[in-house]
């Protein structure tokens, strides 16, 4: 689905309607994908006295903005920055949500052996969409987790930034939060220069393409015939109809 949609919503509707057949019996599914241009969202962002016009603002320049449906908080996404979600089955009783975020974290590490070992989970106060889970080399964030729990499936989703300027996406980020919070909201991210970097950057990473070659190799060794790696075919319609209803839940 990479580059397919300029509506970043369908990304987050696709995923949706394929988590509900994994719940359903079908197989566990890797879905890689990049956006052209779009920033993304936190539900708890969405709170922000002025989110409304801040979201407004960044449309009328021609980006793709949306509210996703799992936690987090704003991400800006370009060609750059790759996103890897995992679409896994839930289990009765199965109640950790750690362990769905270190496996993605167990994977993310693993997957950047050709360029650094040198990768570490745990929160880089100061960059965008903090969380524990956040992945880290030398104290600069590079990748974010959030996870979306159906009652039978999961989806564990992380954004890799890749190639390009972290501190420049983080800029786009704190200016979010200075329009939408009208200038001091307590409890948002507080975006500070110098915590964001590229794997670019951080590991001489020369490109989305290799560092996805990496990634999916990893995969092929590791998970085999439990992760179906073939995007599978799901009817557009249906996702059309998802996206109307995650735009009508979320969005403004």
């Amino acid at each position: 689905m990479e580059d397919a949609h300029d509506d970043v919503t369908a990304y987050f509707a696709w995923e949706e309607v394929l988590c509900r057949r994994v719940g359903q019996g079908h197989p566990p599914v890797v879905h890689l994908w990049r956006h052209p241009d779009a920033f993304v969202v936190g539900l708890r962002d969405r709170r922000l006295p002025q989110a409304e016009t801040a979201m407004q603002r960044i449309r009328s320049g021609g980006t793709s903005v949306c509210v996703r449906p799992s936690g987090g908080a704003a991400v800006p996404l370009n060609p750059g920055v790759l996103n890897v979600s995992l679409i896994i089955p839930n289990p009765p009783g199965r109640l950790d949500i750690h362990e769905d975020f270190r496996l993605m974290v167990d994977l993310i590490s693993r997957s950047l052996a050709p360029w650094s070992e040198a990768a570490r989970a745990g929160e880089i106060a100061g960059a965008f969409c903090p969380g524990d889970y956040d992945v880290s080399i030398e104290g600069r964030k590079f990748c974010g987790i959030a996870q979306r729990r159906q009652a039978k499936a999961l989806i564990v989703s992380a954004f890799i930034i890749v190639e390009g300027s972290g501190d420049a996406l983080a800029d786009q980020v704190r200016g979010f939060y200075d329009e939408a919070s009208a200038g001091g909201a307590e409890g948002y991210p507080d975006v500070r220069s110098g915590t964001m970097a590229s794997l670019q950057e951080l590991a001489g990473v020369s490109s989305v393409r290799a560092y996805q070659a990496s990634l999916f190799r990893l995969l092929q060794e590791e998970a085999g015939a439990r992760l179906l790696l073939q995007e599978p075919s799901v009817p557009i319609d249906e996702v059309q109809v998802m996206t109307e209803k995650l735009r009508l839940r979320y969005d403004v």
